[in-house]
């Protein structure tokens, strides 16, 4: 007992030293606590590790020490910064190469991963955001849970009771479709039909902001063939004309989907904020807020019912984003349309209160290599699905890199993987030059070091995310499910939430309207409810609080699943929720329910709570799946 006081003394001294003397000495089985917390925020309630092993006090401010300090091991997790309980009891200092007591010692309770600590709402300690492309709800359950199963193709075997979804099938659309008996689509008119995995590869259908709201034609959903439509060349039948925009996949094609989505839990009354494309949509999930746009580079003029463009004057001497834009000043941008965002992101708030953090995106490490040789912008992957080599990085899907704060335009790599997540260096003073924005390997490479970062924001390389015309759902698959047969077999996951959404529809039908409560009247881009209108009130505040055009909205009807040892089983929720839902939970789980303010949607976004069950125990047991097939690899625990 002596020798184990002994080491516990010396082990504080050190770290006393490292932390500019203002860490009081750890007691066994507790976390060393600084000499005053008051008024700290969350994390920095106790000293902060950080990733180069220096113990930061909850005082970032206070001068550091006058001599240099002793060095200690990189930190990686708490435990590293104290001596630790190895799994059988054993207590090992922090410095491996001192000898081990001679005794034996007292067995003391692991101490969790720094992330771990960080006190939240729920019990949900890590939260991953799986955010792919392109995407209707009835795109992809059309008929869920009933799949063809036809020969030679996977399999999909619903469980005995499903809960009721509110699709094609149960709204008794598959025939007699508006879209179908509408006259204005011409020849073009079709009837919802299935897409066989050999139609994995489709056109990229119209998902402009006002293309979509023409499709919707006040509310009818008839005019998805006209408006969005198109086709693949070559093809049979609708497949090669407009009406392809009426073609849904079952669960013979999205197999892992539809697996996840019976085991665990989603939601049929999920949408975009508002309409449009990808950018709109990355903005959405992160910031709640389209208006607040800053041109830095423009070759085109604002949006119009001829030349449609990505923005629109928002009426209060602003500008309001509608499409898609490349990032200002990321060096893979096209060099003569840009933007920035005004306002802040969810980034903003999880800095300010210590939470480690990220935006991962495939393709981003500018520095990697792939198998064909490809590197830096034009780093690309084959897709023998679709059969094109596809460039892994589209800067306009990178949420992040709009905000001046949050950005990383030159691609500038961590300092280190034990950087991953941290705003700060190892010496806590030093910003780490990556600013949250790395390629989706360091997400890996994080998770596996033990470095697991609070909230986590994933983009697949491009062939991966389900984009229609350079992606499908095939590859998407793939990579969705790599991913998340990897986290499920880590030691954090019984703490991790995953969330897979998609951005936008791609202009896919879905028959689900919902009346806009968020209302703009440009004379040219709104369209919906006749020229100049969509939806009818006053419109929702934009960055500067006053009532602005350009985000009509909700949008389209979006995929939207929850997949957790704490989700409920076999759920779906008919709670209405968006994109903005994701910034709400993040902030009300770390963030005591702090806002961002400025307009954003956060405000009213609905609450994705009922899809967790939090007096379970987080028993809901793991569903690994074939990355190819999406099928079961083995049967999930009753």
């Amino acid at each position: 007992m002596t020798s184990l006081k002994l080491l516990l003394s010396v082990a504080a001294i050190v770290l006393g030293s490292a932390a500019g003397g203002t860490l009081a000495a750890a007691t066994p089985g507790a976390t060393a606590a600084p000499a005053s917390a008051s008024g700290a925020q969350p994390q920095a309630a106790t000293p902060t590790a950080t990733p180069g092993g220096t113990v930061v006090p909850a005082d970032a401010s206070a001068a550091p020490p006058q001599a240099p300090a002793p060095k200690v091991p990189p930190i990686k997790q708490l435990q590293g910064s104290v001596p630790t309980a190895t799994p059988g009891g054993t207590v090992v200092p922090a410095d491996a190469s001192v000898a081990p007591p001679q005794t034996p010692a007292p067995k003391l309770p692991p101490i969790k991963h720094l992330q771990d600590s960080v006190p939240t709402a729920t019990p949900i300690k890590h939260l991953v955001v799986i955010f792919n492309e392109n995407v209707s709800f009835d795109h992809y359950f059309a008929t869920y849970p009933k799949a063809t199963n036809p020969p030679g193709e996977p399999a999909f075997t619903a469980l005995r009771s499903v809960p009721s979804v509110n699709n094609l099938e149960r709204a008794r659309l598959l025939v007699r479709n508006p879209n179908f008996i509408n006259k204005a689509n011409g020849t073009n008119a079709s009837e919802p039909f299935r897409l066989d995995r050999t139609q994995a590869a489709t056109a990229d259908q119209d998902h402009t902001y006002t293309a979509e709201q023409q499709a919707y034609n006040h509310g009818r959903a008839d005019l998805f063939p006209l408006r969005t439509g198109k086709g693949t060349p070559g093809g049979v039948g609708a497949f090669g004309t407009k009406g392809q925009v009426m073609g849904y996949y079952d669960g013979n094609t999205v197999t892992a989907i539809w697996q996840w989505a019976q085991r665990f839990a989603m939601d049929d009354n999920a949408y975009t904020d508002t309409y449009g494309p990808s950018t709109p949509g990355a903005l959405n999930i992160v910031a709640g807020q389209t208006d607040g746009m800053n041109i830095v580079a423009a070759s085109k003029n604002p949006s119009t019912l001829r030349n449609w463009t990505y923005y629109i004057s928002d009426a209060q001497s602003g500008l309001a984003m509608i499409n898609d834009v490349d990032p200002g000043y990321d060096v893979c941008s096209k060099p003569k349309d840009q933007a920035m965002m005004q306002g802040k992101n969810i980034g903003d708030l999880l800095n300010a209160a210590r939470i480690t953090w990220g935006g991962f995106m495939g393709g981003f490490d500018l520095g990697a290599k792939n198998a064909n040789g490809t590197t830096g912008c034009k780093r690309s992957t084959h897709s023998t699905v679709v059969g094109i080599n596809v460039v892994d990085y589209i800067p306009h899907h990178n949420w992040f890199q709009y905000y001046a704060s949050t950005a990383n335009p030159q691609h500038v790599r961590p300092s280190s993987v034990d950087a991953i997540g941290y705003t700060f260096e190892g010496d806590g003073k030093t910003r780490d030059p990556a600013n949250h924005e790395y390629g989706l390997k360091d997400f890996y490479d994080a998770v596996k070091a033990g470095n697991f970062p609070s909230v986590a924001y994933i983009k697949l390389p491009a062939y991966q995310d389900g984009h229609a015309g350079y992606s499908d759902p095939l590859d998407e698959q793939t990579g969705t499910a790599t991913l998340i047969n990897f986290l499920m077999q880590q030691p954090d996951w019984k703490r991790t939430a995953v969330v897979i959404t998609w951005d936008d529809s791609d202009g896919w039908y879905d028959h689900a309207f919902t009346k806009p409560t968020s209302t703009s009247y440009d004379p040219e881009a709104d369209q919906l409810n006749g020229a100049g209108h969509c939806g009818f009130g006053r419109p929702r505040p934009g960055v500067l609080g006053k009532p602005v055009n350009g985000r009509c909205g909700p949008g389209t009807r979006l995929p939207f699943l929850v997949i957790s040892p704490w989700a409920k089983s076999n759920y779906v929720s008919h709670r209405r929720v968006s994109l903005a839902s994701v910034v709400r939970f993040i902030e009300d789980n770390w963030l005591h329910g702090e806002r961002l303010g400025g307009g954003s949607f956060d405000v009213g976004a609905g609450s994705i709570i009922d899809m967790f069950n939090f007096r379970s125990g987080g028993r809901n047991p793991i569903l690994l799946v074939n990355t190819d097939t999406g099928e079961p690899l083995r049967a999930a625990a009753k």
